[in-house]
């Protein structure tokens, strides 16, 4: 590919580990690291080999950046605060990723999205860990043929915070959620206050207090598998890897209902889990999504908006979560389950 991806934030801890991902697999692909910092994302781009390094401002038109040859995409793996990353992208016909917002702020992208339909192809991945759960929870899916209630919940540690970016991330998230949205008996609907709140065990079996959550998990499993019933919601505190004396760890507990492919009753429970936190399954959730809008997996990717369960095999997603050391883990202590491929 002659262009280079520029990736908005690729000094921070999930741009950063999103360009070892691109360059692990593509190795020939051109990377550029942009940050407000000029010496760290020199570091990241001199650590990576054969990548650039500029600054940017995503407060000014244009990002701030000097003129160049052209860029292949542009990666929001930050806070696209004034949405001139993505303008960026619409007026130079780039495909264009953003991880930041959640289902309560989506509005402004959507809208110029819609305004410039043909402009570019663009990728909301506002989701748990850029779509990784979503995708996850589809490759467990598969063994249903009929699936009537997802419930996701998971353990943010909070000293996991991913970065500054990362916190104010969440930050934003939960001060916007006064309610949260839940699909029951197939009609969406939000929940607030005391409705809000629920339980969250741990794979030790450490229970923490709740909350549901406004995110896009929510209806993009909900449209893809045709569930009457979903719900998603995660507590911070503690993760159970640091409880043992080791680093926080990233939990994800997936119970699945409905019936199987003979037509009996079927019900699975797994927890998707990495010792290192949350940026390693983020940051491959964003790759993912870097590969396939770039067309190095897949067919091109037409101009307009787009989720990762829309572009991203589950299949293919469940090889990549294992070979960056993910595992599932069935949750009632019997032995592993993985998706099958």
């Amino acid at each position: 590919m002659e262009h280079s991806v520029l990736i908005l934030g690729g000094s921070g801890e999930v741009g950063a580990e999103t360009a070892a991902l691109l360059r692990r697999w593509h190795p020939e692909l051109p990377l550029t690291i942009a940050a407000r910092d000029l010496g760290r994302a020199r570091r990241v781009a001199d650590e990576l080999g054969g990548a650039t390094a500029v600054t940017i401002d995503v407060r000014r038109d244009g990002l701030g950046l000097q003129p160049t040859d052209g860029y292949s995409a542009v990666v929001a793996a930050l806070w696209d605060s004034h949405l001139n990353g993505l303008r960026y992208a619409q007026d130079h016909g780039l495909p264009y990723i953003s991880i930041s917002n959640g289902l309560n702020d989506i509005g402004p992208e959507v809208a110029a999205a819609g305004l410039r339909a043909g402009a570019a192809p663009i990728l909301l991945a506002g989701h748990w860990y850029a779509g990784t759960v979503v995708l996850a929870t589809l490759a467990l899916a598969r063994q249903f043929d009929r699936l009537d209630t997802i419930e996701v919940t998971g353990v943010l540690d909070e000293q996991d915070g991913g970065g500054p970016a990362a916190v104010a991330d969440v930050a934003r998230l939960l001060a916007a959620a006064s309610a949260a949205p839940v699909r029951r008996d197939g009609v969406f609907d939000w929940l607030s206050g005391p409705d809000a709140q629920v339980e969250i065990t741990s794979i030790d079996g450490t229970v923490l207090p709740g909350q549901l959550v406004p995110i896009l998990d929510i209806p993009s499993l909900a449209v893809a598998t045709g569930a009457a019933n979903v719900r998603v919601a995660f507590a911070i505190g503690e993760s159970a890897g640091r409880r043992r004396g080791g680093p926080s760890s990233a939990e994800v507990r997936i119970d699945l209902e409905g019936v199987d492919r003979t037509g009996a009753p079927l019900r699975t429970s797994h927890y998707l889990l990495h010792p290192q936190g949350q940026r390693p399954l983020t940051a491959l959730g964003v790759a993912l999504g870097v590969e396939r809008l770039l067309g190095l997996r897949g067919a091109p990717v037409q101009p307009g908006l787009h989720t990762p369960e829309a572009l991203i095999d589950p299949g293919y997603a469940a090889e990549r979560l294992a070979e960056i050391g993910a595992t599932f883990t069935d949750a009632h202590g019997g032995p592993a389950s993985p998706p099958r491929m």
